[in-house]
């Protein structure tokens, strides 16, 4: 008797809408955490190579904290670079500054690095959506509060 290996369909994919609030958590835990939710992990009908995962929405992203033995140095040591293409266009901004102008950013990039980096990880980073304060333009969609 052989087993068939179950497949979902695209019908049968249920998304749900979850709310973040990221004031105070530490910001390697909160994006395995979200990179999680975004593929799809928390579900028992998990299929790896299936967009399976929920929407996150994240508030407070400027409020997100950094720890570990060199916390303020880490601030300041911590670099992003961005290239712009053109010779010497090479750009970086620090951990503490990227906070302060672009909070999004810098969770976004740290759960860039937890997903998959091919075409379904770019698919499945579209379904997530940061917010620096603690206003978000996602009222209508039924936000659950993931703790």
């Amino acid at each position: 008797m052989q087993q068939k290996t179950y497949y979902p369909k695209a019908a049968e994919i249920q998304r749900e809408w979850l709310l973040v609030d990221a004031e105070g958590k530490n910001l390697g835990r909160l994006a395995a955490r979200i990179a999680h939710i975004l593929l799809g992990k928390h579900k028992p009908t998990f299929t790896p190579g299936v967009e399976m995962g929920d929407f996150v929405v994240v508030v407070n992203a400027q409020h997100v904290a950094v720890t570990g033995t060199k916390t303020k140095s880490r601030l300041v040591s911590k670099f992003y670079h961005h290239a712009s293409g053109y010779p010497g266009g090479l750009k970086s901004i620090s951990l503490r500054d990227q906070l302060a102008k672009f909070p999004d950013r810098a969770l976004r990039e740290a759960v860039w690095g937890m997903l998959p980096h091919n075409r379904m990880g770019r698919a499945v980073l579209k379904r997530l959506k940061i917010y620096g304060g603690a206003e978000h333009p996602h009222a209508a969609q039924n936000l659950k509060a993931l703790e």
